[in-house]
């Protein structure tokens, strides 16, 4: 899903069918493949809490994921041209998001976003520098691919990333020894629209709500013209069944992300 990283004014252009077809079957070999991983559970991570909560008291609101119904919308290979508009709908819906942001093309491309982000209590986090597939390539290369956007993000907002998701959620213990020693946890989803393969909102919210439930962790691309669209449907879906959105560290309070670990 190296494509990602190639996003052009007109998506429809240059997403073409073949490479559609093949990304989706990648993310679905990697999905398969997830199932084997040591995993941490939100409701796991909650068993244990932590020396400190801060993270779990952002301006949404603080939120107990052991009394409530939580789940969490995550958007990754941000920021785009897309980007304003999601804060925008995120605003006027007071609902928080956890966003996994590219470097190259994106967060150096779009700071006041990266920003905005920070400053309206969303958690900003690192999906890589440049979308390199992290079990593809050498150690020194995955600590460039996750210092990079780190040392970024945190000019831009003042604090260092603690979490990061691999691109197509590809891992291995060399990704989990480099994230522990730069202080990130990993972060995976239970729930994909599959936004990449198709720009029709309707269906994409169809898919959300078809797989959400409770501690669920969306995955969802606010590069693709058809998926802002969809989240206003998303959330009023579900919050009528009764879900609160909560950011991911939200979701694991009482418990944090530790360095290393993969959450799903």
């Amino acid at each position: 899903m190296r494509f990602l990283t190639r996003k052009m004014k007109n998506t429809g252009a240059w997403l073409r069918p073949v490479a559609l077809s093949a990304a989706a079957a990648s993310l679905a070999v990697t999905l398969t493949g997830c199932g084997s991983l040591d995993t941490t559970a939100p409701s796991a991570a909650r068993a244990h809490p932590a020396a400190t909560t801060q993270a779990a008291a952002p301006r949404f609101g603080a939120v107990d994921c052991r009394e409530v119904k939580c789940i969490a919308l995550t958007f990754d290979a941000g920021p785009s041209e897309n980007s304003a508009r999601l804060l925008d709908i995120l605003k006027e819906k007071q609902v928080p998001a956890t966003f996994f942001l590219l470097g190259q093309g994106h967060i150096e491309k779009y700071p006041e976003l990266v920003r905005r982000m920070a400053d309206e209590g969303h958690e900003v986090a690192s999906h890589t520098w440049d979308h390199k597939i992290l079990t593809q390539i050498e150690p020194d290369e995955i600590r460039a691919e996750l210092q990079r956007p780190n040392d970024a993000i945190e000019r831009l907002i003042g604090r260092r990333p603690t979490l990061m998701r691999p691109p197509q959620g590809r891992t291995n213990e060399t990704v989990h020894e480099i994230s522990r020693e730069l202080g990130l946890a990993e972060v995976l989803w239970s729930v994909t629209a599959k936004d990449y393969t198709t720009t029709d909102s309707a269906l994409i919210q169809r898919r959300v709500l078809a797989q959400a439930d409770r501690d669920g962790i969306i995955l969802l691309h606010d590069i693709y013209d058809g998926t802002v669209p969809a989240v206003p449907g998303i959330i009023d879906a579900l919050k009528e069944r009764g879900y609160v959105f909560v950011t991911v560290p939200q979701l694991l309070a009482p418990g944090a992300a530790q360095p290393g670990r993969v959450y799903r």
